[in-house]
């Protein structure tokens, strides 16, 4: 949620921007067709980025909790390692990714989307970043559930 509100704000007030100056006027009058220029590598980007950034996450949740487990509870570290390997499946491995290249997908167009649909000036490329935020999060927010009845059925 929190790359939600700032990546997708960021994408909307780009592109909202552009809108409200006409240069996505000037890219369609220049043979440019913006929905590749710009929207495209925007969502490539954010499918391709989010699983990074959650792999990251993962790592340093995993190292994280090695570091406090044996400095603070005294625990042996191979045994928490061990434990880790033989609790943490591959399937939880590959819904994390799943479901970060999934809301990636929902940041990417969500952003773009409410750029695209910005008007009336400044006004309206706040209201725009608003409504990315907003919506991108809702979404994701839904999408995790049933992503979660889909990925965890017994």
């Amino acid at each position: 949620l929190m790359v939600a509100g700032r990546v997708s704000a960021a994408m909307a007030a780009e592109i909202g921007t552009m809108k409200v100056t006409e240069q996505l006027d000037a890219l369609t009058t220049l043979s440019t067709d913006p929905i590749k220029y710009l929207v495209f590598p925007r969502i490539i980007a954010s499918i391709v980025s989010l699983p990074i950034l959650v792999l990251v996450g993962n790592t340093i949740g995993v190292m994280g909790g090695l570091f406090v487990g044996v400095t603070r509870l005294n625990f042996n570290s191979n045994s928490y390692l061990l434990n880790t390997i033989e609790y943490l499946t591959f399937d939880d491995f590959l819904s994390s990714l799943i479901k970060a290249t999934i809301f990636g997908f929902i940041i990417g167009v969500m952003g773009c989307y409410n750029g695209f649909f910005s008007n009336r000036g400044a006004e309206g490329v706040g209201r725009a970043t608003t409504a990315a935020v907003v919506s991108s999060s809702i979404l994701i927010l839904a999408s995790n559930y049933f992503l979660t009845e889909l990925l965890f059925k017994p």
